[in-house]
């Protein structure tokens, strides 16, 4: 008998509450036309990339990154107008908000959002131990200020999340509503603009020094970068000093950080993206509003209809015979029936309008 076989034994439980939750993620389907995960459709421009390339012959890979990420704080410090101690980097918003519950949730603490929202907020609440307490949205996925307050006075919770633009609905929420809940609380608001370049308007314009208020922001979006995985987020430097003990010690690389800094060259092709982006939306949206299915008004880079009928996870399987894949979403609670699309560029927007017209002809006649 080998000696590792002599030691087997049964292995250890997960910690109590954790239970099986699967992981948060998206099917990754071999298809032609993907419009599933509210990626940009256009590539970084050329000369971030010839200048990252030309930054990482500079960098010493031996060495440890800078762990303050300075150079990149100062460069979105200027871009928001703040100090750079009121910017916190991490690897995606995803890891900025698990930083943000680790740093203020847990055992005894509540996170308070509200229903139908991004999944990631009461996943990662779940992960730390944080109890999740939640209202509904009402008619075309809106908010009330009034039932923002009462929730957060009955409840108390340490955080109180809002995503605005809104995912999966792409609504945005209205100033007064986010203003009523900083009031109401007496713990840390969370605004996650993940699409916040597509919106009206920015909780940015709320935040100070002395506002128990925090953006967070992506460069997965509308800056193409996705697959870097960077994110950051703005307020005061007391939170952000809090999240800096909480994240793990040289988390943003020295390649990312330059790949973040970077970027804040090329404002201007990001924003002449996002207006085509948005000028695509509303073609998609036309487009939609002509067929038999409801379709809600989105200030983000994707939009949220429901087929009237046919069943959405039906329509969705026939999409993907045509090898177009767009987010099923028709499970989830208050989303029956709907199915959410990546707006892509204007030739894969084009596919996906053909082969839903095509599901659907029989519903036209």
């Amino acid at each position: 008998m080998s000696q590792v076989a002599s030691i087997s034994r049964t292995l250890p439980r997960p910690r109590a509450g954790l239970g099986l939750r699967e992981g948060y993620h998206s099917p990754q389907v071999p298809v032609e036309v993907r419009l599933n995960t509210n990626e940009s459709p256009y590539p970084p421009p050329k000369a971030w990339l010839e200048a990252l390339f030309e930054e990482a012959r500079r960098t010493d890979f031996n060495r440890y990154p800078d762990r303050s990420a300075l150079a990149l704080r100062e460069a979105l410090g200027a871009l928001h107008g703040v100090h750079p101690g009121q910017v916190f980097a991490a690897n995606g918003s995803n890891e900025v908000l698990q930083c943000v519950l680790l740093a203020y949730g847990g055992p005894g603490a509540k996170a308070a959002m509200w229903e139908p929202t991004y999944a990631l907020h009461s996943h990662i609440a779940h992960l730390t131990g944080t109890e999740v307490v939640s209202g509904r949205r009402g008619p075309g996925f809106s908010l009330e200020a009034n039932d923002v307050v009462q929730l957060v006075e009955r409840e108390r919770p340490s955080v109180t999340f809002f995503c605005s633009p809104n995912n999966p609905t792409g609504t945005a929420e209205d100033p007064s509503t986010v203003s009523a809940a900083v009031a109401a609380s007496d713990g840390l608001v969370v605004v996650d603009e993940a699409y916040g370049q597509f919106s009206s308007w920015s909780a940015l314009e709320l935040v100070g020094q002395d506002v128990p208020l925090v953006v967070v922001r992506t460069f997965s979006k509308t800056w193409s970068m996705a697959g870097l995985r960077l994110g950051y987020l703005v307020g005061p430097t007391d939170v952000v000093e809090v999240l800096e003990r909480v994240a793990l010690p040289y988390h943003l690389d020295s390649l990312k950080q330059a790949a973040g800094r970077l970027a804040l060259r090329f404002t201007s092709e990001m924003e002449s993206r996002v207006a085509a982006i948005v000028d695509e939306r509303e073609r998609v949206a036309g487009e939609l509003r002509r067929m038999p299915v409801e379709v809600w008004p989105s200030q983000a880079n994707f939009l949220l209809f429901r087929p009237l009928s046919r069943p959405g996870r039906e329509v969705w399987e026939e999409l993907v015979r045509r090898s177009v894949l767009v987010r099923d979403t028709s499970s989830w609670p208050g989303l029956e029936g709907c199915l959410r699309v990546t707006i892509g560029s204007s030739s894969e927007d084009d596919r996906f309008l053909a082969a839903l017209s095509e599901i659907l002809a029989d519903d036209l006649t």
